[in-house]
């Protein structure tokens, strides 16, 4: 692995890299994670046949915080002129999780030139959810005003722990490394940073004909134990983009492309035609 950054600019994202093959991705995190936890599905997918980018998103790692601005703006326009150097006119493979996929589909929304292929985990868009009014949508509902309490009261720690319990892999945020539980809880801003898009939809994802009109190759991928509003999202998006293909990861929760990259890899290959 090899990190620089891209840039002397201020707000040019800190980058890493893995792998040296020929086919260029570029992977966008979830939220208080960090570009360097795609480097098992880099090494998964062949690091002799892959060459994967992964920023490290606003405010997250070693890239400067995305005030003043938009954190989703700015991811975006780090995605689009990271595809445009990585691709120098050609397009680009384009991997997303989370957060980080609600930004990848907006940029194939936005840029579908650019782009090659889609692939999303569980990508948090819970303005889908919330539009088909299903049940699992007001139960999250309901669990995002509790994080939203615990913010509001200043309650950094608290509304950390119940987003570790949620979103995770498990371990809970008190029995994390000091400097891991740190790391979490400074960041806890950048989730309700998020909701003018992945809640609020925005920038109009779900206007008429934007998803259906994709024509690139789409695999959603989810986890078999991931919250319900995530088999939601996946169904709504499954009508919205009537190519996308979908992976369901039996045993996996909401952190599967950094927990079971080998299980995934496989299909993965298939879809990206490796």
């Amino acid at each position: 692995m090899s990190e620089t950054l891209t840039s002397a600019a201020l707000r040019a994202p800190y980058l890493r890299h893995f792998g040296n093959g020929p086919r260029k991705i570029l992977a966008l995190h979830c939220s208080l994670a960090h570009g360097g936890v795609w480097q098992p599905m880099a090494e998964e997918l062949g690091l002799e046949e892959v060459s994967l980018t992964a920023p490290d998103m606003p405010g997250h790692g070693r890239s400067p915080h995305w005030r003043p601005g938009s954190m989703h703006d700015l991811a975006r326009d780090w995605a689009v002129d990271l595809l445009t150097q990585m691709g120098g006119g050609a397009p680009v493979d384009l991997f997303g999780h989370s957060f980080g996929g609600t930004v990848a589909l907006r940029v194939a929304v936005e840029r579908p030139d650019l782009v090659r292929s889609l692939t999303l985990f569980e990508p948090v868009l819970f303005a889908v959810a919330l539009q088909d009014g299903s049940r699992e949508a007001a139960d999250w509902a309901d669990k995002e005003r509790a994080f939203e309490a615990r913010i509001n009261a200043g309650d950094r720690e608290g509304a950390a722990e119940w987003f570790q319990s949620l979103w995770g892999t498990g371990v809970p945020l008190s029995r994390m490394p000091a400097s891991q539980r740190a790391y979490i809880v400074d960041r806890i801003d950048a989730i309700p940073a998020a909701a003018d898009v992945v809640r609020d939809d925005r920038a109009g994802l779900l206007r008429e004909g934007r998803l259906s009109g994709l024509s690139l190759p789409v695999l959603l991928a989810e986890g078999g134990t991931s919250p319900g509003v995530i088999r939601a999202i996946s169904e709504g998006l499954g009508r919205l983009i009537p190519q996308a293909q979908s992976l369901v990861q039996e045993g996996a929760g909401h952190m599967l492309p950094i927990t079971h990259a080998a299980e995934m890899a496989p299909q993965i290959r298939a879809h990206l035609g490796l």
